[in-house]
């Protein structure tokens, strides 16, 4: 009888240190100075899902379906002429429409950090100003038109799901957004 209670004790010694010492570990990460007044002078903006057509030799092939999030200055977007979701939609139609910047046929040819990095660049530069600091691309996905033509018709014949975008390095647009930021911004513009 004896040895089973110092069993149990020895158990509830062990899970309780085992506990302690694994909260400490997974506790969050301590930013510096600069890292945190970074992120307090930023918001996060989530993105909407925006279908944005794919055009080759004078006809629509397909769509993409894109979900982009941003990282922005707070300072910028109280000074945006429109709302940043409209903004960044514009953008993307002009990046996207028309050009060979995602080649459906080629897709090993895609950047995913490049896709990015014009995104950003392309919108400060509509801006005139340094306003969007990240750009969070949650879904990238190509749809093509006889999918879209058989779903909407009601066709009971199987279509391919969604075909996610790879890039020429194995990356597969999947951003998270932080859920944390996704709470504190609470009001989105």
């Amino acid at each position: 009888m004896l040895k089973l209670l110092f069993t149990g004790v020895w158990v509830c010694a062990v899970t309780l240190g085992s506990v302690y010492f694994s909260m400490q570990y997974a506790s969050a990460p301590v930013l510096s100075d600069a890292e945190a007044e970074r992120r307090a002078s930023e918001e996060y903006v989530p993105g909407e899902i925006v279908t944005v057509p794919v055009i080759k030799d004078g006809a629509v092939q397909g769509y993409f379906l894109a979900k982009l999030s941003f990282s922005a200055k707070r300072e910028g977007i109280a000074k945006l002429h429109a709302p940043l979701r409209q903004l960044v939609t514009d953008e993307l139609y002009d990046l996207l429409v028309g050009s060979k910047f995602i080649d459906v046929a080629d897709t090993g040819s895609f950047d995913l950090p490049h896709f990015k990095l014009q995104v950003k660049d392309g919108l400060n530069g509509k801006l005139g100003r340094e306003v969007i600091t990240e750009v969070l691309v949650e879904q990238l996905e190509y749809l093509s038109k006889l999918d879209v033509e058989r779903a909407s018709s009601g066709q009971a014949i199987a279509y391919d799901k969604p075909a996610p975008v790879v890039d020429r390095n194995g990356n597969v647009a999947a951003d998270k957004l932080p859920e944390a930021a996704v709470k504190a911004s609470g009001s989105v513009h």
